[in-house]
């Protein structure tokens, strides 16, 4: 077979070489050890919690050595495109701090344009550099022709991704029919080709595979180290009908133009590893460095471990936004995830950002890692905490004016009585941690606001109301928003004394049924009719902020409320 000859009959508009393309993609000029690493999703839906966990680790590696990060569009499957979806996610992901040094980016009018050299970043512009190394592997006898039915070149149009990883054509179940037809498909005349060609019949090009299933190729993974796997025996699809290249040879022809070094993407995709090695020897570059990531689990309703689908509430990167989460908790979620010393690291070093912990690809998890909503709430606990009454405050009044306009309205009428709200138990070594989301907010704060203000709980019966109401008036009689602490606690304890309430705490857990109650509940009659909570955060410091007209106020309609 002359296979110079046939690539020429095949493409006869493909004039360029590979050599004049890679020309094109000059060698990046990095510092040693830097590392070139890529997102590349496909414009289908919104970006999943799964997609923003490799996403991260691409970003770590890139740029903790000094190397560089860039998305790149696998756009090829026009029919699954979703419209808005590629823009869509180049917001999400910078929202979660992901920022790419080149590749597709938005323009000033959010529309798709691209920053760097190496572009196209979308695939879908990248087809004559395709059919230039389609052409290379026929000329080279490592590529043929499949001329088939209509009805047949559509199934394989029509593949995508997905069913790229999980329809092998080549299983212990596969019967040997569908072997033998492969078989008889490499087989073929010049002639053949040339009546198929000048009667417009449609083809894909098939790679030639050398392999043989019963022999085992070597290869390692980042994460999961030295692996073996049966040699690829399949004839897979390069090039489909439409011109449009199949997964396999679309990415292994852009990560060696575009100087990938590492390729990070999911664990489902190691069984098309043995392609991969097969396909990049067949065109001579030299294979990137692979890590495949464990899947993001959850527990279902039986405490069994599924795959995090995206149906499930977490998948959906922006439903966080929508819940109130930060975007600072969430990647520093994700880097517990990533990497097991992450939290106590971030013990040793409670002031310094996620992005100064050293990420490790060797403390990754083989095995799934469990995505936990009260684990993420912790965290979050712990970033609010950290942040400043000035950052919570433009952090929360901007959720709230997307998702609760009213409460917005009442945080902005008096900025700096909502700073001081949100000022209280902040710094030193042990600040409060109340919320998680910008949702808590709301109901931890929202009896300072006399819109949102209403009386929760409601005082235990053992008390008698005359107590309550004697408690209550004779705060008001002393009450003076001048005192400091230690004055305030000193009244508001010999009213506790004046009542028979014990204030020796020690003495009251020693003899408990010789008072009627202690002074911390004198405190809790003043505290529910001033918060309308039994728990609340510090009541001098609460009643400061409210001020004397507010307190007053609230004591007083309590006292009418009972009586």
């Amino acid at each position: 077979m002359d296979y110079q000859r046939l690539a020429d009959l095949l493409f006869p508009e493909v004039i360029k070489t590979p050599a004049e393309i890679e020309a094109n993609y000059p060698p990046r000029q990095l510092p040693e050890g830097a590392k070139v690493t890529r997102f590349a999703p496909s414009p289908t839906g919104f970006v999943h919690f799964g997609g923003l966990f490799p996403s991260t680790v691409c970003e770590r590696l890139a740029h903790q050595s000094g190397g560089v990060f860039y998305l790149r569009i696998e756009d090829t499957d026009a029919k699954r495109e979703v419209e808005g979806a590629a823009e869509g996610l180049i917001k999400t992901l910078a929202t979660y701090g992901i920022h790419f040094d080149e590749g597709a980016i938005l323009d000033e009018n959010g529309k798709i344009g691209a920053k760097g050299i190496y572009g196209p970043y979308k695939q879908s512009e990248r087809g004559p550099i395709y059919r230039v190394f389609a052409k290379k592997l026929v000329a080279e006898g490592k590529a043929y022709p499949v001329f088939t039915s209509q009805d047949e070149l559509d199934k394989l149009n029509a593949a995508d991704k997905k069913t790229e990883v999980k329809n092998k054509i080549w299983t212990e179940e596969a019967s040997a029919a569908q072997r033998e037809e492969m078989l008889k498909q490499r087989e073929f005349t010049m002639e053949e080709v040339e009546a198929h060609l000048a009667a417009g019949d449609p083809f894909v090009i098939r790679i030639l595979s050398d392999g043989d299933g019963e022999k085992t190729v070597k290869s390692a993974d980042l994460i999961r180290g030295a692996l073996e796997f049966p040699e690829n025996d399949e004839d897979f699809v390069l090039l489909k009908s439409d011109g449009i290249p199949t997964y396999h040879f679309a990415h292994a022809v852009d990560d060696h133009l575009m100087g990938t070094t590492h390729v990070i993407r999911g664990e489902e995709w190691l069984p098309s590893l043995p392609k991969h090695v097969q396909l990049f020897r067949y065109l001579g570059f030299k294979l990137p460095k692979y890590m495949h990531i464990a899947q993001i689990m959850r527990l279902d309703e039986n405490g069994n471990k599924k795959k995090l689908s995206k149906r499930d509430m977490g998948a959906n990167m922006d439903d966080y936004t929508r819940m109130g989460y930060c975007p600072e908790a969430v990647c520093e979620y994700i880097m517990t995830l990533l990497n097991s010393n992450y939290e106590e690291w971030h013990m040793q070093n409670p002031d310094k950002p996620y992005t100064d912990f050293p990420f490790n690809i060797k403390k990754m998890a083989v095995a799934g890692c469990l995505f936990d909503f009260a684990k993420l709430n912790d965290v979050s606990k712990n970033v609010l905490s950290r942040m400043t009454a000035e950052a919570v405050y433009d952090k929360l009044t901007a959720w709230a004016s997307e998702f609760d306009p009213d409460f917005a309205a009442e945080l902005t009428a008096d900025p700096a009585f909502t700073r001081a709200i949100l000022a209280m138990g902040r710094g030193g070594k042990k600040p409060r941690k109340d919320l998680a989301t910008w949702c808590d907010a709301k109901p931890y704060m929202g009896f300072f606001l006399d819109r949102c203000f209403t009386v929760e709980d409601e005082y235990p019966a053992k008390f008698p109301k005359e107590h309550i109401v004697s408690v209550l008036t004779k705060f008001l009689a002393s009450y003076d928003d001048a005192d400091d602490m230690n004055i305030w606690f000193d009244k508001v304890k010999a009213i506790a004394a004046e009542l028979g309430y014990a204030t020796d705490m020690k003495a009251y857990k020693q003899n408990p049924d010789a008072y009627p109650g202690n002074v911390a509940d004198v405190s809790m009659f003043l505290r529910v009719a001033v918060t309308g909570k039994a728990n609340s955060p510090d009541l001098y410091t609460v009643m400061q902020i409210l001020g004397r007209t507010r307190t007053e106020k609230r004591i007083r309609a309590m006292i009418d409320s009972l009586s």
